[in-house]
């Protein structure tokens, strides 16, 4: 390839520099002294030069025990400055950051460990239990395990484990030497998602995408240094860490304000207390934040904006919200590979309301059509009608990699010509304004967890006196959406007492998975092939729960 002037420095230049970290140390030399972290229930903030020193003593401590460059550091961590810790010390080394789910199950939680094969291990001692188990279960033995004991209930750790204050104790608070060439196509951060099996698929993203999400968020609401973010989701799914979390706020030189678990009070007495400007959230927990602000205001003027995801907006929640918490309400849709690809801004609220909003500055959205044998050409669309509905697809080359871990099957399935094919089905005006009319894989999202329909089966149908099941979703105020569940049974004696029991008990089941309704029933609807047709299921859920027909827990 020829240019047309000389491209040697400037590419030998962006390809080893233009990187997330740097980006980072760059705060620590100009911000030394400005708050990075704080962290309210301990009452402790760092600085952006002592967040440096903490994450040099986790790194130094982890090269010191032989972590390497592209080595996997996995943890199950809420919401904490271990959190942050292991967010940034892992890049320091070249190594890549693999945050997943606390409440996955043990079962989950082993297969993880099997398919990438982490070095190092941290988890919260909240979960101890189900670390345990999963290290019993998995095949796969990381060579450093960590507790961090956030809540202070243990004097030391479980036999091979390590508590983190012992590993990074006396550990130098210098940089580590950077002994590997960094490189903009790095993996840096590996994320967890799951398709209709709930098999885990590991999202790995590079550099280019974490520098450019931090630049997309900046742009969007927009975020400077002279904001305070607050997450009021986890951290370890992309929406958590990219909007408002550690990758973009961080980059920007602004403060994070650390929520572990949340609660409608907390938040707005810290928005009140500590001049918080921008909130992170899912639309049911605006609605807790407006109805406890309603009976118990505190000042929030602070606020610069609500940014919300996951689900799309109600138009008189939208109204209720922007009178009550703030005007400019955001929503962006998007996907763990790809973050968010449309936004609805304030300017769009609330006539745009139960739309997705169109494409954001960088990215490409379209809807086309959908085949039964073959994938729609990107330019095989849909009327931009708000009627004809497609499925929807993304170009973003910014923030993703267009790929999964060891998983050619699916890259295959989803990536196809520079466009991820989302498996969401949607309708567009002629304005580009998308609306999402339901899933393909039949996804449920309840508080903002994905759970799939068919991880929850195969553990019901374990069960010896269940001959087959099938399970949907029912509306729920709270959550969104709740977990149904219909039952076949094996004999005629089984009570719904006796299969909440066995999916409570189910290593293979998170809390959150176990059915919150449940019936009895002889048969369920499916196609000529034998196929379980879901979406007729969810139909007939909504009139059962409306006719008082399903048994909740």
């Amino acid at each position: 390839m020829s240019f047309t002037y000389d491209v040697k420095m400037f590419k030998e230049t962006f390809e080893s520099e233009f990187t997330w970290l740097n980006g980072f140390l760059r705060n620590v030399n100009r911000f030394a002294d400005k708050g990075a972290v704080f962290d309210p229930p301990t009452n402790q903030r760092w600085t952006y030069k002592e967040l440096n020193a903490e994450c040099n003593k986790f790194a130094n401590a982890m090269k010191n025990n032989g972590v390497v460059k592209s080595d996997i550091v996995f943890y199950q961590l809420y919401n904490s400055p271990y959190f942050v810790f292991s967010h940034i010390a892992p890049q320091k080394l070249g190594a890549i950051s693999n945050p997943a789910n606390f409440n996955l199950s043990p079962g989950e939680t082993a297969e993880i460990l099997n398919h990438n094969k982490p070095a190092v291990y941290v988890y919260d001692s909240q979960i101890v239990k189900t670390a345990v188990k999963a290290l019993e279960i998995a095949e796969h033995k990381p060579k450093i395990v960590i507790m961090a004991d956030y809540l202070k209930k243990f004097d030391k750790a479980p036999e091979g484990h390590i508590m983190y204050e012992d590993f990074v104790k006396n550990q130098s608070e210098e940089n580590p030497p950077i002994d590997f060439n960094p490189h903009i196509y790095d993996e840096v951060l590996r994320l967890q998602t799951s398709g209709t099996t709930g098999t885990p698929k590991g999202v790995p993203l590079n550099n280019i995408n974490e520098v450019l999400s931090a630049h997309d968020v900046m742009m969007h609401f927009p975020l400077s240094p002279y904001d305070k973010t607050m997450n009021m989701t986890p951290w370890f799914h992309r929406g958590g860490i990219h909007s408002g979390g550690l990758t973009p706020s961080l980059y920007a030189g602004a403060e994070i304000v650390i929520m572990r678990d949340f609660h409608p009070k907390t938040t707005l007495h810290y928005v009140q207390d500590y001049k918080i400007t921008f909130l992170i959230g899912v639309p049911s927990v605006l609605g807790l934040l407006a109805t406890r602000q309603e009976k118990h205001p505190k000042d929030i003027s602070s606020l610069k904006g609500i940014i919300t995801m996951g689900s799309p907006l109600e138009k008189q929640e939208c109204i209720r919200f922007q009178q009550l918490l703030t005007p400019n309400i955001f929503n962006g849709y998007g996907t763990t590979e790809s973050f968010w690809n449309t936004f609805l801004r304030p300017q769009d609220l609330p006539e745009m309301a139960g739309s997705a909003g169109r494409s954001c500055t960088d990215d490409e959205v379209r809807i086309v059509k959908v085949y039964e044998d073959k994938k729609a050409e990107s330019d095989d669309m849909v009327p931009c009608d708000n009627q004809t509905e497609g499925e929807i697809i993304i170009k973003c080359p910014a923030k993703t990699t267009y790929c999964y871990i060891n998983n050619k099957e699916v890259t295959k399935e989803k990536f196809y010509k520079g466009w991820m094919y989302t498996g969401d089905i949607g309708t567009w005006d002629k304005n580009h304004f998308v609306t999402v009319a339901g899933r393909k894989d039949d996804m449920i999202i309840s508080k903002g967890e994905n759970i799939y329909p068919a991880r929850i089966e195969e553990a019901i149908n374990g069960f010896d006196r269940v001959k087959d099941c099938i399970v949907t979703s029912v509306p729920d105020k709270t959550r969104g959406e709740a977990v149904a569940a219909y039952i076949i049974p094996a004999d005629d004696e089984l009570t719904v007492k006796e299969v909440l029991e066995f999916c409570k008990n189910s290593p293979n089941l998170s809390k959150y998975q176990v059915p919150r309704y449940f019936r009895m029933i002889n048969s369920y609807p499916t196609t000529a092939t034998g196929k379980k047709q879901h979406y007729k299921m969810k139909e007939q859920a909504k009139e059962d729960l409306k006719n008082g027909l399903l048994l909740r827990k």
